[in-house]
C-alpha cells in the first residue's frame, strides 16, 4: 500500500496493492499496521455505503462539533471526490484537491476530521463505502455549499449536478461553522 500527498495536510491518496491473475483480483481495502505506517491512526466505528445515480452531487458535509475523519474508496462506478480544508489554523484554509476514484482504480482517500467531504458521480451510477472515525450526529452536521465561488472547486465541467435540496443550500465558506 502506498500513499501520496495531496495540497491539503493530512488528506492522502491511497493506492493497495491489488493482486491479480486469471481469477481475477484481491486487494486489503483496511490493514490497521499499514495504515499506521502510512500515518493514519483512526478509531474507525463505522462503515457506511451510499449508492448514487449518475451526475448526483453529495456534499460538502463535514460535523462540526463530532468531526469525522473518512476514509473512502468506490466499490463500483467513478467519482470526483471532494475535501476542503476547514481547519482554520491549517496553511491549506478554504483550499480544496480532489481525487478520481473508481472501481477500476482501487484508490482510497484519507479526508481526516477537519474537512468537508463530497463527490460527483461520473458513472452511470456508483456505489461508496467509507470508514468513519465518529458516529453520524445529525445536530452537528453542516453542509458547505458545492458551488461557492470563493472555493472555485474545478468540477468536471458538462455535467449538470443532482442535488438535494440540503447540499443546494449549504453555507458559503464565509458564513460557515469552521473548525479552530
Amino acid at each position: 500500500m502506498i500513499s501520496r500527498s495531496t495540497s491539503l495536510p493530512g488528506v492522502l491518496l491511497i493506492e493497495p496493492d491489488v493482486h491479480e491473475d486469471a481469477r481475477g483480483w484481491f486487494l486489503e481495502s483496511w490493514n490497521s499496521r499499514m495504515m499506521l505506517q502510512l500515518g493514519i491512526e483512526a478509531p474507525f466505528v463505522q462503515d457506511n455505503h451510499s449508492h448514487s445515480n449518475a451526475r448526483v452531487l453529495r456534499g460538502l458535509h463535514y460535523q462540526i462539533h463530532k468531526p469525522q475523519g473518512k476514509l473512502v474508496r468506490v466499490v463500483s462506478g467513478e467519482i470526483f471526490d471532494v475535501a476542503v480544508d476547514l481547519r482554520r489554523s491549517s496553511s491549506a484554509f478554504g483550499k480544496w484537491t480532489a481525487a478520481r476514484l473508481s472501481a477500476a482504480n482501487h484508490r482510497m482517500i484519507w479526508v481526516p476530521p477537519g474537512c468537508a467531504h463530497g463527490f460527483l458521480v461520473l458513472s452511470a451510477s456508483a456505489d461508496v463505502v467509507y470508514k468513519v472515525t465518529d458516529y453520524y450526529s445529525p445536530e452537528d452536521e453542516r453542509v458547505l455549499l458545492w458551488s461557492d465561488p470563493d472555493l472555485a472547486i474545478d468540477w468536471p465541467t458538462g455535467l449538470l449536478p443532482v442535488v438535494s435540496t440540503r447540499d443546494a443550500s449549504g453555507a458559503r465558506l464565509g458564513n460557515a461553522e469552521v473548525y479552530p
